[in-house]
């Protein structure tokens, strides 16, 4: 039985790519492992949005690439939005490299490995013939149906309802590698979810670029609720489904329609990943976003003020080309005042073919490094606090399994999407589970005396929103 080595940089979007191309072929006969080293495939799902997620795939593969001596016959594979971005160019620049496979091909990947593995195997003299390079944007069928028959449903399951951004921000590489907005139709969605439910799944995340703006060019409002929310209502009704979570939106998607849902859809979690990038007014311009940071901060206030105990997390670039010291002074204040409950703060890079990158006025990376440390500081400031906050509360978590650093314990999410670390069994596993908060290191709850939730009682993170 062949095995499968696959490392996943970057976003959710790619974890659940990862995920189908595993499950395709492991449907397939192929066994996955965590071992580079005993690999007949080895592929790498890559990101594009900063440089750094660029280098550290290219570096893993170029490092992957001294097994070949040892394995002469292992097929090597880039996957996802770098391969989209770069093309063939990565196969005249890696030498050992087989596929290239872009971000609308993944349904094909089973198949260029089982061909490439089967002509390696057998000495196949055909070497013109053998390397492949599958980048197209252009959409197929197929390219979004899920495939689970074959895997093991988790307790938390990423369902993909659209592809592709229409927004051309102007330092994002995402239209280039995932194309245009096409989303899929809520009765598939549905289905879906009701099939992980059924197999013992007890919470999805939809996935979407912009995940709000679903379906804003294929389906029509219905009394005054976007595509989005009725989707939204449609996958709440699912019955065995315990929560329900969306990532990533843009703030210009949030209408009052899709507030209101945090007040009265009791299964939608109490946290938003809300992209702010800047504080600047004349910054967001320059990026294209749609929004001022007076608008922005209204729309967090609306949501604290429909959900008290909601949950807000950003992203936020420092450095962005013109960037002054005033820019970033209205962002690290904003950033402030806003009190979120975490953030991924980036340095800016340039990414290929984007407006920004041609900018005048590039920082130095010392700067970008600086605004980034001194901003992590304030964002740090604020997700202690919070954390702090919820100890010596009940809160309700759903375990996920193993904690990733001690496999003695277990580990869970809160609905505030807080990681919560406990001693107990594996019968917790899958479950939602009552756990006493009893100290925080870090970014993390510790808890004690878990026991299964029977009552249907919601026990919210008591977020401090000042």
């Amino acid at each position: 039985m062949p095995k499968v080595f696959l490392k996943t940089y970057g976003c959710q979007m790619n974890e659940r790519d990862s995920e189908q191309v595993a499950q395709m072929l492991v449907a397939r006969g192929y066994e996955m492992t965590a071992q580079a080293e005993e690999a007949d495939v080895v592929l790498l799902n890559t990101c594009s949005v900063r440089d750094m997620a660029e280098q550290k795939a290219l570096g893993k593969m170029g490092l992957l690439g001294r097994l070949q001596k040892k394995r002469p016959h292992t097929v090597y594979g880039l996957l996802g939005c770098m391969a989209q971005s770069r093309g063939a160019s990565l196969l005249s620049d890696i030498p050992h490299l087989d596929l290239v496979v872009g971000t609308q091909k993944f349904h094909k990947v089973a198949d260029h490995v089982d061909t490439i593995l089967r002509r390696k195997m057998t000495h196949d003299t055909a070497m013109d013939d053998l390397r492949f390079s599958v980048v197209d944007t252009a959409e197929e069928a197929g390219s979004q149906e899920t495939i689970r028959d074959h895997a093991t449903v988790p307790a938390s399951a990423f369902v993909s309802i659209m592809q592709g951004c229409n927004m051309r921000c102007t330092f994002c590489i995402v239209p280039d590698t995932r194309g245009a907005e096409r989303s899929r139709r809520i009765g598939s969605i549905v289905g879906e979810v009701r099939e992980l439910v059924e197999r013992g799944c007890k919470e999805v995340t939809l996935l979407g670029q912009i995940v709000n703006l679903y379906g804003r060019h294929e389906f029509p409002k219905l009394h005054g609720r976007s595509p989005f929310v009725q989707l939204l209502e449609a996958v709440h009704e699912v019955e065995g489904l315990e929560r329900l979570r969306f990532t990533s939106p843009h703030p210009i998607g949030f209408r009052e329609d899709l507030i209101n849902c945090f007040g009265r859809l009791p299964k939608l979690a109490e946290h938003v990943h809300l992209p702010l990038q800047s504080g600047s007014d004349r910054l967001l311009k320059a990026m294209h976003r749609g929004y001022t940071a007076d608008k922005f901060r209204t729309l967090v206030q609306r949501l604290r003020a429909n959900c008290p105990d909601i949950a807000i997390t950003t992203d936020i670039i420092v450095g962005f080309p013109g960037e002054t010291e005033e820019d970033y002074a209205a962002t690290r204040a904003l950033a402030d005042e806003l009190s979120f409950d975490n953030a991924f703060v980036f340095r800016y890079s340039p990414r290929k073919d984007t407006p920004a990158a041609t900018m005048g006025e590039q920082l130095s990376e010392e700067v970008k490094e600086d605004r980034n440390q001194d901003l992590l500081s304030v964002i740090n400031r604020h997700a202690q606090s919070k954390l702090q906050a919820l100890v010596g509360q009940t809160l309700e978590v759903l375990c996920t399994g193993p904690s990733r650093h001690n496999e003695t314990r277990l580990a869970g999410r809160t609905r505030g999407n807080k990681i919560a670390v406990f001693a107990g069994t594996d019968q917790l596993t899958g479950q939602l589970v009552d756990l006493d908060i009893s100290e925080t290191a870090g970014f993390t709850l510790y808890g004690a005396n878990p026991r299964v939730a029977t009552d249907g009682v919601r026990r919210l993170d008591a977020v401090v929103n000042s």
